[in-house]
């Protein structure tokens, strides 16, 4: 009877509440919004969302290339999404793919110019977008709380995370 009172109670305890749930919807309602409207004002720069994401990896790399895989790693995509898009992107000059020099199987993503010219008029209004919509729609109290949930949830799926992206159980 003990037992079963226990399992009772840790069953109860798994069961999401509908207050949990609410809050749940709302996260993903509310990303899924901010995505929407920074998506908007990237795309008046001439630049989809994907198209920054690209361009910020390459960016933020020291030389401004990188393997396929690794961009792809890096932004989390699949390496056929990046395949069709880097070749959208490539016909209109953002970059340039080439053989990797040390693996014949793989290519090199290199920022060109242009790419890199694109995405410096990019950024200043999306930094300011990011601000209005994100930053100031916080009190600094909030934006710090904000900060301290996000590297909870962070810390708890690291494991989840990995294993994820080694295809196995990493935990």
């Amino acid at each position: 009877m003990i037992d079963d009172e226990k399992a009772t109670r840790a069953a109860a305890r798994q069961r999401i509440t509908d207050r949990e749930l609410a809050v749940w919807r709302s996260l993903l309602d509310t990303t899924a919004d901010l995505g929407r409207v920074l998506g908007a004002q990237l795309q008046e720069s001439g630049l989809s969302p994907a198209d920054y994401q690209v361009l910020l990896a390459l960016k933020e790399k020291e030389g401004t290339k990188m393997r396929s895989s690794e961009l792809a790693a890096t932004i989390q995509w699949e390496r056929s999404r990046l395949s069709h898009h880097l070749g959208r992107m490539e016909r209109r000059g953002l970059i340039r793919r080439n053989d990797c020099p040390t693996d014949s199987r793989g290519a090199e993503v290199s920022l060109m110019d242009s790419g890199a010219s694109a995405f410096r008029r990019a950024s200043a209004p999306h930094l300011r977008a990011i601000k209005k919509h994100f930053v100031d729609a916080l009190t600094p109290e909030q934006l710090e709380a904000l900060a301290d949930i996000l590297q909870s949830l962070q810390h708890s799926l690291q494991g989840e995370v990995r294993a994820a992206r080694t295809g196995g159980d990493d935990r």
